[in-house]
């Protein structure tokens, strides 16, 4: 698989009443804020490939269908200081175009200025994959990077 994307100007969090989410080409991560003391035994978590279920205490944080298709058996949750739930999920399609609009169909959307800021970080994550060594880390994307941006595959090297 490809190398780990180290983007120096941090994430594009999407935020929510329990949290936030945030995304790179091939992970969503959803973390959860929780009262602290928290302990191990009051989490919940079912991860399928298309849902997910969370629920802390007996009380459901969400439920529903993924944005997108996710690799079941790679998705993983922690609970951090007792406080933080963080759960990681591995997109099926790892695709600079493939930036989830909402971490659930219909709920916890982005807002157009955070989904725009979304796609402009997987396209400059993909432009770093694609040219390792380069250092991307005060580059700033404009124009054509919807969708992941220009497909430059066809240019001879």
């Amino acid at each position: 698989m490809s190398v780990h994307f180290d983007e120096r100007s941090g994430v594009v969090p999407c935020k929510t009443a329990w949290g936030s989410w945030y995304q790179t080409m091939e992970e969503v991560f959803i973390e959860v804020n929780v009262l602290p003391g928290t302990s191990a035994k009051d989490v919940k978590c079912n991860i399928g490939s298309k849902q997910i279920e969370l629920h802390v205490k007996s009380q459901q944080i969400f439920k529903g269908k993924l944005f997108g298709s996710t690799v079941s058996d790679e998705a993983m949750w922690t609970l951090e200081d007792k406080k933080l739930i963080r759960i990681v999920l591995m997109k099926t399609n790892r695709e600079a175009g493939n930036c989830w609009q909402s971490l659930l169909e219909g709920e916890y959307a982005a807002d157009p200025w955070v989904q725009d800021q979304m796609q402009r970080k997987l396209t400059l994550e993909r432009f770093q994959r694609e040219n390792p060594g380069f250092d991307f880390s005060g580059a700033e994307i404009s124009g054509n990077f919807h969708g992941g941006g220009p497909d430059f595959s066809n240019l001879q090297k």
